[in-house]
């Protein structure tokens, strides 16, 4: 596997061309957050407006609606039970990012089934957490749209059937292959040294510490790659830029604390990036 290091950044993050605005910077939906789960998807909103992407929209449980204002009043709202909205916002929409505390209750499943039945083959589709979980035990088709599934181990246990204990970099990557390859999806395998499955190679991530080994972490690092790759044209390249960014700074904040927590990874990663913008 190619490793990814800090060059990666240099690659991915542009310096803001000065007659920019908000639309350049494209437009995330994020789906997910039932009554019980709201704080997940307001952590991977969170990760998506602190990396810069021009306009947010989080579509969740109205009982969300208060805190996630609290702490994102950059970030719209609109409720998931609102189907019809939500289906005319999706198609507005460059990047959805679906399943951060969605739950999996028939209300949930039938969530993303819209979903689903929405999102065209031009746009991206950020698969986490709970939808990995419907997918899997409801055998569910994928839409025709680029996909990019952020499951953590247990979550990719159920999607490749490799049990966790099996898990490594050459069984993972032969059921990338024959399960995910051909569709062009990405596949980022969420563990202490994440790695990045794409139709162009595989990658393992440098960077990380003990100290992410917190709730909400992978939340947060989906709300970043549906932020990078809302901006910056290269898909393959913004994924695995989120993933560096995501533990460098955890390693940084490590250094003089004994827990990273995921919001802290978002509220430094503008200045994270502007340090590294090319």
């Amino acid at each position: 596997m190619k490793e990814i290091t800090e060059k990666i950044l240099q690659d991915t993050i542009r310096i803001r061309p000065k007659n920019s605005f908000k639309g350049t910077y494209g437009k995330i939906a994020l789906i997910g957050g039932n009554q019980n789960y709201g704080g997940a998807i307001i952590m991977s909103t969170l990760g998506a407006v602190y990396s810069g992407v021009g306009l947010t929209t989080t579509i969740t449980d109205p009982s969300n609606q208060s805190s996630l204002h609290s702490w994102l009043p950059e970030a719209m709202f609109m409720s998931y039970n609102d189907c019809e909205n939500m289906k005319s916002l999706i198609t507005k929409m460059d990047v959805i990012n679906v399943g951060s505390g969605l739950g999996t209750d028939e209300s949930s499943l039938h969530i993303l089934q819209t979903v689903f039945r929405t999102v065209s083959p031009t746009q991206i589709l950020i698969i986490d957490g709970s939808a990995i979980d419907l997918i899997a035990s409801n055998n569910l088709k994928l839409p025709n749209t680029h996909i990019i599934f952020t499951p953590h181990q247990m979550e990719w246990q159920k999607l490749s059937g490799i049990k966790l204990v099996d898990q490594n970099e050459k069984t993972n990557l032969t059921a990338y292959k024959k399960f995910f390859q051909k569709r062009g999806a990405i596949v980022v395998v969420k563990s202490d040294r994440t790695q990045v499955l794409t139709p162009d190679g595989a990658f393992i991530n440098t960077v990380g510490t003990p100290a992410q080994a917190t709730g909400g972490m992978g939340d947060t690092l989906a709300g970043i790659i549906g932020g990078f790759v809302a901006q910056f044209a290269d898909t393959e390249k913004a994924v695995l830029a989120a993933v560096y960014a995501h533990s460098a700074i955890a390693d940084k904040l490590a250094k003089k604390q004994y827990v990273v927590l995921p919001h802290q990874i978002s509220e430094a990663l503008p200045k994270f990036m502007k340090k590294h913008e090319a």
